[in-house]
């Protein structure tokens, strides 16, 4: 038996604690040695202890550097602000990592492999905005201050190309608006341009691309890019267009990665519509948890993970109604727990 692994699990809202008890099963019927410390944030949070983001939630990351998420509501406009915004600022989680892979074949969309890595900590997020009054207008004026650091910069240049490396990707891009934002994404190119002569020239392609130009370019001919690395803004944006070439957030997974902890979650919202109600799709969570098997140098789970993903909802045709099918979560989950253990959903 594999030595324990502590880590934190935060079931979300909504949809988020279906979509976990079915990850759990898929990880238990894997022997992943994860040993749950069970919290709770986002509207839960806010419910019963008055504070989105609880302290105690905190000190269990602190202290596992692990955890596996649910989806957190966040409400528009006003309320409080953001968890997810607020566990990557407390745990400085610099690089969040999207890869966008076809699981399903036959889509507008075929044999996509795709890769976005986002800075998740400056830029345009800071959140350094503010009104002027002009007149009786108090929102006459709205300022917002971006910050890129050529040390956040690097820091999130170094994880692409070390991922690039480790995963045997053959080119990187990096996404910029430095013919008008010269020194705030100009910075970023700049840097990365460096490193790589520095450090990395030979061990990959590097080349760069305007970030509107990225936008077209994505959706006439994805298969050009490999991995894609960004700043703040253009990572937010370009992550969930590249979910749109796979299907959309319900399938793809995402990781917020810094120097003391990461955090492995499903990308989509907590679908409160539907929650209750036994029909959400999992997918996006599970091939989060096995990026998080991954980085815990469970390779082999990992790998046994996706494929059970890939045969139940492609061999089997077990798919939930978002994909086409007529599954419920739990059959779902059945489904591809038989498949991890070495069957099929069609046996009797």
């Amino acid at each position: 038996m594999p030595q324990a692994i502590p880590a934190t699990l935060i079931p979300g809202d909504g949809i988020g604690p279906e979509i976990v008890d079915s990850t759990l099963a898929a990880l238990d019927a894997l022997d992943a040695p994860f040993q749950w410390e069970r919290k709770i944030a986002g509207l839960e949070a806010a419910k019963a202890v008055g504070d989105p983001l609880p302290a105690d939630t905190i000190a269990s990351i602190r202290r596992t550097r692990l955890a596996l998420k649910g989806p957190l509501e966040t409400p528009s406009g006003g309320g409080y602000r953001s968890s997810n915004v607020r566990l990557r600022e407390e745990f400085k989680l610099y690089a969040n990592l999207r890869p966008a892979l076809t699981i399903i074949p036959g889509g507008r969309f075929d044999n996509i492999d795709l890769v976005v890595v986002r800075e998740n900590l400056e830029g345009l997020y800071i959140g350094h905005e503010h009104y002027i009054q002009i007149d009786d207008d108090p929102h006459a004026v709205a300022m917002a201050t971006g910050v890129n650091t050529r040390q956040g910069s690097r820091r999130l240049l170094e994880f692409a190309f070390e991922h690039a490396i480790a995963t045997g990707r053959k080119k990187v891009t990096i996404v910029h608006k430095a013919n008008i934002m010269k020194a705030l994404t100009g910075i970023f190119l700049e840097t990365g341009m460096e490193l790589y002569e520095k450090k990395y020239k030979g061990r990959f392609a590097l080349d760069s691309v305007i970030i509107d130009a990225c936008a077209m370019k994505l959706v006439l001919n994805p298969w050009q890019f490999d991995v894609l690395v960004t700043t703040n803004l253009f990572g937010d944006i370009l992550s969930d267009l590249v979910a749109g070439l796979v299907g959309g957030l319900g399938m793809t997974p995402g990781a917020n990665i810094g120097a003391d902890a990461a955090i492995f979650e499903a990308v989509h919202g907590s679908a409160p519509d539907i929650a209750g109600r036994g029909i959400a799709n999992p997918t996006a969570l599970l091939l989060a948890a096995a990026m998080m098997l991954e980085h815990c140098g469970l390779k082999d789970k990992a790998v046994r993970l996706r494929k059970a993903i890939g045969d139940t909802l492609n061999a089997d045709k077990v798919r939930t109604g978002d994909l086409g099918g007529r599954a419920t979560t739990a059959e779902f989950t059945r489904a591809l727990v038989k498949r991890i253990a070495g069957g099929s959903a069609n046996q009797t």
